[in-house]
């Protein structure tokens, strides 16, 4: 059998090209679905979701390569012609869903691992490389809307492939011809005739089915991320206005480094830098706990086994400002998920006239306050996480 194609027939590398393409799919797809309905609520079921969804983005990946060598074979092959090149709007309806099945194969992968790379956390690519991606910012919104570009064009690939399914099994049993004879192991006895080309009209339409698939996302609402399940905070009377701030946050999930921040939070501040060393204010900040943006992590760190948002939508802390020797220190109570518990940390402090710089890193214990407690394994959740404070303010 030929490597290439000709006008009747698909050649063995067309064909190695299409099944291994097809495996591919068949493994990938109920692998995402079930990854993502795996519960994670303790150790075990975390470490197997963790798995399922590392070999996903693994072969969606290797899926990515195959599509792309499949791909560039087919445009420099001949196009088998139809066999009925009389029907003219099934010809055209089989080459568009031909498009749609080409383009998803690069599109979904792609989109994928976008959202992979513009976020933290969870389920790393097992490939050598790949975990961040060049012009592929760290970003929570990219990552989210991403997202939904995934499930977008993973429900085009699937309504490709069903019809793709469809037309095969039409022509085998409904029509008796030889079209998905031509795909597999041997020749098929089908004459030769004059080579066709490939057409634009199907790219054109294809087009016109992801536009209009992304049409109908946005109206579901598939790329509305708002902060729904975040307190909103009324505002403090405080004599320091907050002018920008950063109240971030980094833990360690399977040895690795996930940063994330609290997008909404108030700081009630009072301080005299005139009076004598002790006692020289007071700070009370508030969280809004649904604010938060940990990678690929927010949703479970804000569900009821971790900072439990819709019990607890807000945190609390409430200290003194002691100034010892020119040495700042907060001196406290943090309450955070129903407990409260002491905290106290040194934070350095710039004044400019009017204008205050302050900056601090301390950590917590998560166990301290029932967050993750079924999840006693550092190896998977370490129970340190480091803190960052930084704001500038004026009086």
């Amino acid at each position: 059998m030929s490597l290439s194609n000709s006008s009747a027939r698909y050649g063995s590398l067309a064909k190695l090209f299409h099944w291994l393409t097809a495996l591919g799919i068949f493994i990938m797809i109920p692998l995402g679905i079930t990854a993502n309905n795996a519960p994670s609520g303790n150790e075990a079921e975390l470490a197997w979701k963790v798995q399922l969804f590392s070999a996903h983005k693994t072969l969606g990946i290797a899926v990515l390569v195959l599509a792309v060598i499949r791909i560039a074979w087919m445009l420099t092959q001949p196009k088998p012609a139809p066999l009925h090149p009389e029907r003219k709007l099934e010809t055209l309806a089989a080459e568009t869903v031909h498009i749609l099945l080409y383009g998803s194969l690069i599109l979904v992968p792609i989109s994928g691992w976008i959202e992979h790379a513009a976020t933290t956390g969870f389920a790393p690519i097992l490939w050598p490389l790949g975990q961040s991606l060049p012009f592929v910012p760290q970003s929570p919104a990219l990552a989210e809307t991403m997202a939904g570009a995934h499930i977008v064009l993973e429900r085009v690939l699937v309504i490709s492939l069903f019809l793709h399914i469809a037309g095969a099994l039409k022509h085998a049993f409904v029509d008796r011809d030889q079209t998905l004879a031509r795909m597999l192991p041997g020749q098929a006895d089908i004459p030769e005739t004059e080579v066709t080309k490939h057409a634009n009209l199907p790219i054109v339409l294809a087009l016109v089915a992801w536009v209009a698939a992304f049409g109908v996302a946005v109206n579901l609402g598939v790329f509305d991320h708002g902060p729904a399940q975040s307190a909103e905070l009324e505002q403090v009377d405080t004599d320091w206005q907050v002018q920008t701030g950063e109240l971030g946050l980094t833990i360690q999930q399977f040895g690795k480094p996930v940063t994330g921040a609290f997008e909404t939070w108030t700081a009630a501040i009072t301080y005299d830098e005139t009076l004598p060393d002790g006692k020289i204010g007071t700070v009370e900040v508030t969280v809004s706990i649904g604010s938060v943006s940990i990678g690929s992590v927010t949703s479970q760190a804000l569900g009821a086994d971790y900072f439990d948002n819709a019990q607890f939508p807000t945190a609390t802390f409430t200290a003194d400002i002691l100034r010892t020797e020119g040495a700042h220190r907060a001196d406290g109570t943090l309450n955070l998920r129903g407990a409260s518990l002491p905290l106290s940390f040194p934070f350095d402090l710039k004044l400019d006239g009017d204008s205050a710089t302050m900056t601090a890193s301390f950590a917590l214990n998560r166990q301290d306050f029932g967050i993750g407690a079924n999840m006693q394994d550092e190896g998977q959740l370490a129970n340190t996480v480091d803190v960052n404070v930084a704001l500038t303010a004026t009086r």
